[in-house]
């Protein structure tokens, strides 16, 4: 008897197991992903301060700052011209002993886009770089002086200021 108790048992947890399983449902819900890129510009510069070191004029006929690094980074649409300029926010280069004129402030760059050459202008916004299309753009841009014997000893500056146009 109590083997038949512990059969019908067993056959019914079997059953009741059995059961279960075939009342097991499935549940799925969608749900939709949307996000929005807008449009984004980013300009980076090695350095805030470029110093342009000094030389004997009789053996070094251009003085030559270190290279900076200009990192641009623009998100739009894949048509889309992307342009960096230059100018001399600042004009001409001015110290106490005098000026020396903005337009001997020259520079070079390398980097795919980048203009090659320029001269520093007061007025103008110079071209620095274009390109098309959203993407991470680097290059080097190197500024140079002619060392003329006729410059006034003391120090000059002047400010750039850098315009990064994302459409």
């Amino acid at each position: 008897m109590r083997k038949t108790l512990w059969k019908i048992g067993l056959s019914s947890a079997v059953v009741l197991l059995m059961s279960t399983s075939a009342y097991a449902q499935t549940v799925t819900q969608p749900l939709n992903v949307s996000v929005t890129i807008a449009s984004r510009a980013q300009l980076t510069l090695s350095t805030a301060n470029l110093v342009i070191p000094d030389a004997d004029p009789a053996t070094v006929p251009t003085l030559t700052a270190p290279g900076l690094t200009v990192t641009v980074g623009a998100r739009t649409a894949s048509a889309q011209p992307i342009t960096l300029t230059v100018v001399a926010t600042g004009g001409d280069l001015t110290g106490t002993a005098g000026t020396i004129g903005i337009a001997n402030l020259t520079w070079a760059t390398t980097g795919t886009g980048f203009a090659g050459t320029g001269v520093s202008n007061a007025t103008v916004a110079q071209n620095v770089g274009t390109w098309t299309g959203s993407g991470l753009r680097a290059g080097t841009q190197t500024y140079s002086l002619p060392n003329n014997w006729a410059y006034a000893p003391g120090t000059y500056a002047t400010s750039l200021t850098y315009t990064l146009a994302v459409p």
